[in-house]
């Protein structure tokens, strides 16, 4: 048995699917069911249900975006940097292995030697640096709580996107405003991304750290490119001079933009496609939305 938290949400919801398109065996509880929370009760929950697996796909992320997280510092602290430790610990307690979602949102540019950024490398994009947004703090300090956990999987997601048209895909982010940031970054797709996780626990993987974005990296340029050429929308939208006049103009906090390697998960066997062919193929089965 499978059991699923933060069901609901956004990245939540796409394990939801697969767990159910796979004939997997899940549970993902809701909030009156069960406080994740709360270490016993979790454990107790796991136990119960004679629990193989955990997934933890619960976190706060803001809406209708991280400035939000600002103003509510309290539940980012708690979603993001708290619950990873409590649902190590009970994990632990039941003896059962777990995955973590976390972000590629640690880390800023590239590495100095101009390559992307590893699990090895220490996020630059932290409290530590006292560079951040309170979102990426808080995520680089759920990651600092695993350091030590047994039986872990940390699964970094990055600016998730795929065909389904939503408020919270990048694809659609991109096509509803008429200014942009152009900056690089690496991206995950989000059907790709929940695939490779479950495949790390089904093929019995090291435990440890994935970036898990798909190979590559894309400049917010290319993406407009690749839009147009998609034929789903035709528009020439204007660009900010830099990232401190983004900063003044239309953001409260600081954003990650930064490209990350991949190697890691590819080597260990499990594929994904490269970054501009999996827009492509997103935009060619385009699902509007309803």
């Amino acid at each position: 048995m499978i059991i699923l938290l933060g069901g609901n949400g956004y990245v939540g919801g796409a394990y939801r699917e697969y767990l159910q398109r796979s004939g997997l065996d899940f549970i993902s509880p809701g909030r009156r069911e069960l406080d994740c929370a709360n270490v016993d009760q979790l454990t107790d929950f796991l136990r119960n249900n004679a629990a193989e697996f955990l997934i933890n796909a619960a976190g706060y992320t803001g809406k209708p975006n991280v400035d939000a997280c600002e103003e509510n510092k309290a539940d980012c602290l708690l979603g993001n940097a708290l619950l990873p430790g409590i649902v190590g610990k009970a994990c632990a307690a039941a003896e059962i292995p777990w995955g973590h979602v976390s972000s590629g949102c640690l880390y800023g540019g590239r590495r100095s030697d101009g390559a992307g950024f590893t699990e090895e490398d220490p996020p630059n994009f932290s409290f530590r640096q006292n560079n951040c947004s309170f979102y990426s703090g808080c995520k680089a300090l759920g990651e600092e709580v695993l350091e030590n956990a047994p039986r872990c999987y940390i699964w970094r997601l990055r600016i998730p996107f795929d065909e389904k048209d939503g408020a919270r895909n990048y694809l659609t982010k991109l096509m509803r405003y008429e200014k942009l940031l152009d900056v690089e970054n690496s991206l995950s797709h989000l059907g790709e991304f929940v695939h490779a996780t479950l495949q790390c626990w089904q093929k019995k993987l090291s435990f440890g750290t994935y970036n898990m974005t798909n190979p590559g990296s894309v400049t917010t340029r290319e993406v407009v490119k690749l839009i147009r050429e998609s034929g789903i929308k035709q528009w020439e939208p204007s660009y900010f001079e830099s990232e401190a006049d983004f900063m003044k103009i239309a953001a409260k906090t600081p954003r990650s933009s930064c490209v990350l390697n991949s190697a890691k998960i590819i080597e260990a066997g499990i594929s994904l496609t490269p970054v501009k062919d999996a827009i492509r193929d997103s935009l060619k089965n385009w699902q509007p939305e309803v």
